[in-house]
C-alpha cells in the first residue's frame, strides 16, 4: 500500500484525518467540489467536512 500526501480525494478513498488531537481512518462516502462525507467505520455516524478544511490527510492507494 502507497500512502500520498494531500492526493485529490474521490468517493471511495480511504484517507487518514487528524480529528483534534486523534488520527482516525475513514472511508469517503460522497466527494464534491466543497464537501467530503466521511465514514470512520467505528458504528458512529458519518460527519461532513468543508473539503478546505481537509488540511493534514494522507490518502491510501493499493500497490
Amino acid at each position: 500500500m502507497t500512502t500520498l500526501l494531500n492526493e485529490l480525494i474521490e468517493t471511495g478513498d480511504v484517507i487518514e484525518v487528524k480529528l483534534g488531537d486523534d488520527v482516525a481512518s475513514a472511508l469517503v462516502l460522497l466527494a464534491t467540489d466543497e464537501f467530503v462525507i466521511l465514514d470512520a467505520c467505528d458504528g458512529s455516524t458519518p460527519f461532513v467536512v468543508k473539503r478546505d478544511e481537509l488540511i493534514e490527510y494522507r490518502k491510501f492507494i493499493p500497490a
